[in-house]
């Protein structure tokens, strides 16, 4: 399987927001509760940039999903911590695309200046916590039922890795 991490371009961002949108009804992946659109993640999207960077994953030349490694809350000092993002379209899903683009993500973080990376994952999310725990990422925080998913009540766990 060739897997590569392109650096994502606009053309991009209807294929991102439909990967992403499948994810929405399991609610147990992402705090949205309605599909979103184009124009609604047109901001984000922009937010990008070669210190920031989204890129889309491509399995033999078909787009398998995205990475993003965004800032963290957006303050100067904070610069070196990113939270990351990981969606994988459902047919590419549980064939190591996760752990691969963790791998990846991983090797960027000297080139971008990273010492930490974050990731908020749902406690009900089994799966992505054991794909972030066997690459290394240990619980920071737990918030207990702060997640409103349509009247069920679910936690949210912060995971992080320092690098470098």
């Amino acid at each position: 399987m060739a897997v590569e991490f392109i650096p994502a371009k606009q053309a991009d961002l209807p294929a991102i927001v439909a990967i992403y949108n499948q994810n929405i009804a399991s609610k147990s992946v992402t705090a949205d509760l309605q599909p979103v659109s184009v124009s609604q993640r047109q901001e984000w999207f922009n937010g990008h940039n070669e210190k920031r960077p989204l890129w889309i994953i491509e399995v033999n030349d078909q787009l398998a999903g995205w990475l993003s490694l965004e800032s963290f809350y957006g303050r100067a000092a904070y610069h070196a911590t990113v939270e990351i993002s990981i969606y994988l379209d459902r047919k590419f899903q549980h064939q190591g695309l996760g752990t691969k683009a963790l791998a990846y993500a991983a090797a960027q973080t000297k080139r971008l200046g990273i010492n930490t990376i974050l990731a908020y994952i749902f406690s009900a999310n089994k799966a992505s916590q054991a794909l972030f725990k066997a690459a290394g990422y240990q619980v920071y925080g737990h918030l207990p039922k702060v997640a409103d998913m349509d009247g069920r009540l679910i936690d949210l766990d912060i995971l992080g890795k320092k690098f470098g």
